[in-house]
């Protein structure tokens, strides 16, 4: 019936179905989660009478986005202690509202509250651009599933995408490539077509302020000090080889091409991070930090003496460093930086009050929390989106395959790690990544995302003990709300490049 599960819910016979449709009736400070719960529900023909009712109430445990929902035959009354709280009740609300008939509610209580705080999606805009219009689509679906962070990817080797003022070069040039690889990484074949786009800061602050009224909260990503070969395509002199002529990447995989350690490099990296932050309030920033190759490093005398000069074993521990400076500077924006944990493979130590966000594997996520970072929880091989969902034909032409199953049986806690409230060590939460390098279309994302993200979303808000064949009942029917949402793709997507398997071939 919902998806994620509340945590408590018991059914009661019979429906609230009053006639001329459903009114909605906001308390003092439940206004914004009313309107938004009316625009989602037909409009109704009368003014007066029986209606689901939205109120603030201070008293109860209900938590920072826990909510309390009661149905009977003659009216809804819908509970929180805070605005969070209410909107997680609205998508309740939502769901509960039959596609087709009359609208109606059926006749229940459930007192609901999200197992972690931090329930996130990773969209990659770099690779390939998505239009703002879609951007909205999918907030507003991450909203239906009680996700409460988008972590936008903005810029990568491929793609600059959000406008900075004072640095235009950094979308006329870095925002477009010449073509795109085809097929995976290692590929050499190019499809020939220029791409590129970029955001104005108007409407990524349109987009964050639609985002909020939903309850999801936009946490953008600038990936540092690697993965930013599209900017050294704009502006050679960041990097480490300034006489050197670069065209934005066209390749998947990892450029060489990183930031320098000079005053110029950090500069820059201020002037972007200060404007992402006016654009974005979300608390936390992410600063990328993976797939760093320090070769450049070890063979510039520039940071070869910077090493020298603080102390470190080699160049290669200028990342950790490099990362650490980008730390302090945030914090004194009043800001928390997040990046990817390269836990055994990159050399020296993160400051433990930087966020993590483990993608290698499970175990580089606890023995983070062991060393006292906050976590996000986001193992490649049951979180990574843009990998194959089945071994049919037709998918993306990668070698992975995470299944709905992979997803669903995935326990973000597993071992019994503890809890994150945002000021201590712990799971913070987790997320799903959607990568785009073989995702150029909305399409494409859509595919790609349901139904895994529904499954996500039942670990990251429901209790651990829910089966497998339970969850698979209530998606049958969630999948025609989907559709109807126009959630899915209307016709079969095609990935280029995809590889037939054994046996197989690709139709």
């Amino acid at each position: 019936m919902i998806i994620p599960h509340p945590a408590r819910l018991t059914r009661r016979a019979g429906s609230f179905a009053p006639a001329g449709g459903l009114r909605v009736l906001a308390g003092r400070g439940a206004e914004r989660a009313a309107r938004l719960l009316a625009g989602y529900l037909p409009r109704p023909t009368i003014h007066s009478g029986p209606a689901i009712r939205l109120d603030l109430v201070r008293e109860g445990n209900r938590g920072l986005e826990g909510y309390e929902l009661d149905v009977t035959p003659t009216g809804a009354l819908l509970t929180a202690s805070t605005e969070a709280g209410l909107r997680n009740g609205v998508q309740t609300l939502r769901q509960l509202v039959p596609l087709h008939g009359p609208p109606r509610l059926p006749c229940l209580h459930v007192r609901d509250a999200p197992r972690l705080p931090w329930r996130g999606v990773l969209l990659d805009v770099a690779r390939h651009f998505m239009p703002p219009e879609f951007l909205r689509e999918f907030v507003d679906l991450l909203a239906l599933h009680k996700y409460n962070v988008l972590h936008l990817h903005l810029t990568d080797d491929q793609g600059w995408r959000i406008e900075i003022d004072g640095w235009p070069r950094l979308t006329e040039v870095g925002a477009w490539r010449a073509e795109s690889m085809v097929g995976p990484a290692g590929s050499d074949v190019y499809d020939g077509v220029p791409h590129g786009g970029f955001y104005t800061q108007r409407e990524l602050r349109e987009l964050v302020a639609f985002a909020a009224d939903r309850g999801v909260r936009i946490v953008p990503e600038i990936d540092l000090p690697g993965h930013v070969r599209a900017a050294l395509a704009a502006h050679p002199e960041l990097g480490n080889r300034p006489e050197v002529r670069l065209p934005v990447w066209t390749a998947w995989g990892i450029s060489p091409d990183i930031l320098g350690v000079h005053d110029g490099a950090f500069a820059f990296c201020r002037e972007v991070l200060t404007q992402v932050a006016d654009v974005f309030p979300a608390r936390h920033l992410h600063i990328g930090g993976d797939e760093c190759p320090t070769t450049q490093w070890a063979s510039s005398p520039v940071a070869r003496a910077k090493a020298a000069q603080l102390e470190l074993g080699g160049t290669a521990e200028l990342h950790p460093w490099f990362l650490g400076e980008l730390h302090r500077f945030l914090a004194e924006l009043g800001r928390q930086a997040v990046c990817w944990d390269e836990t055994g493979h990159a050399a020296g130590r993160l400051p433990p009050d930087l966020v993590v966000t483990a993608w290698r594997d499970a175990a580089h996520g606890a023995l983070a929390v062991a060393r006292g970072h906050q976590v996000i929880m986001a193992p490649h091989t049951s979180t990574y989106f843009d990998y194959r969902q089945s071994e049919e034909p037709g998918e993306p032409p990668r070698a992975d395959v995470t299944t709905l199953r992979d997803v669903h049986r995935f326990d973000p806690l597993d071992g019994g790690l503890p809890v994150s409230d945002g000021t201590r060590p712990g799971v913070l939460g987790t997320q799903a990544q959607l990568w785009t390098e073989h995702a150029p279309t909305p399409d494409h994302v859509r595919h790609l995302a349901f139904p895994r993200l529904c499954a996500l979303a039942e670990r990251a808000w429901s209790p651990a003990a829910r089966s497998y064949a339970e969850f698979q009942e209530r998606l049958a029917g969630h999948l025609e709300r989907l559709r109807a949402l126009d959630a899915l793709p209307k016709e079969r997507v095609r990935f280029a490049g995809a590889v037939p398997l054994s046996g197989k071939t690709v139709p």
